[in-house]
């Protein structure tokens, strides 16, 4: 039977037209610790153990899925996010890092308590629930146009023990969806906004096993999504609130001339830990 660093060394070789080594030394290490209950950190003091059977034919099972092109998260079931585990399904974007940037800028900038918080297409729930759980006291309510989704969104709010109302709707028709004089202090999205030029930068697993519907737009209207939330916005944004986006990082411009042109009068385009134009922060001042 093979040790540890044997086993992950097949990850390597059998993963190589999919991924690069550092890739698959994470994906294995994912495995790891979701197999033996330990953290990755420890698999340099295991590598020269060897797992019983049962658990080798875990390994070897999660690779022959990897191998596909499966995601691992999909493969697992659930995928970290700003410290918690969410579970995931084809139905849900898996969170990225970039949209933890995201929730770490709202926390970071709302210390005040109960807050009315707005998520709007909430996939997985990732982004309502964190802030709910961070938000001390807040109200948070979160959109998504898929019944799926939003069942697995639910899964999660009741995993990690948060109150989000979930609502299943088309965020294009949210002038149906809102009462007349309900108000938000912090409405945040991270709508679909990859347009079909950009697939071909994709990774092959995202394009055939991630949701279309939560990741393209149409060429020729590529910011749909975002001038349906910043009129959502306008209407529906407490005095003092505040409007966040995750953005197509080659259309940070774009994103911001539409929302000043809408009169969102103070409108920061901000980068990711990458340096890529990768989310805005927008208000009115009233």
């Amino acid at each position: 039977m093979k040790n540890y660093r044997a086993i992950a060394d097949t990850y390597r070789d059998d993963l190589q037209s999919y991924y690069d080594q550092d890739e698959s030394r994470q994906l294995f290490l994912l495995a790891f610790s979701h197999i033996t209950g330990m953290k990755s950190a420890q698999f340099g003091l295991m590598q020269q153990s060897t797992p019983n059977s049962a658990m080798t034919e875990q390994f070897l099972s999660i690779l022959a899925e990897l191998a596909t092109g499966r995601p691992i998260q999909h493969i697992l079931g659930k995928a970290d996010f700003y410290g918690e585990s969410f579970y995931v399904n084809a139905h849900t974007l898996i969170p990225r890092p970039e949209t933890e940037e995201l929730v770490d800028l709202i926390i970071r900038n709302h210390p005040d308590s109960g807050l009315r918080v707005l998520d709007v297409g909430t996939g997985s729930g990732c982004i309502a629930i964190s802030l709910a759980k961070h938000l001390s006291g807040s109200t948070v309510s979160a959109i998504d146009i898929s019944a799926d989704a939003v069942a697995v969104a639910r899964r999660n709010a009741d995993h990690l023990e948060v109150d989000v109302q979930f609502v299943i709707a088309d965020i294009l028709e949210w002038d149906l969806i809102l009462q007349a004089d309900q108000q938000f202090d912090i409405i945040v999205s991270n709508p679909p906004y990859i347009t079909p030029k950009e697939q071909a930068e994709m990774h092959p697993n995202v394009l055939r096993h991630e949701p279309h519907t939560a990741l393209f737009v149409e060429e020729h209207n590529p910011l749909l999504f975002y001038n349906a939330i910043a009129d959502l916005a306008k209407v529906h944004l407490a005095v003092g609130g505040v409007l966040y986006f995750e953005i197509n990082q080659y259309l940070g411009p774009e994103t911001v001339d539409l929302l000043q042109k809408k009169g969102f009068t103070s409108v920061e385009l901000l980068q990711d830990i990458n340096g890529a134009d990768r989310m805005i922060r927008a208000s009115i001042k009233n």
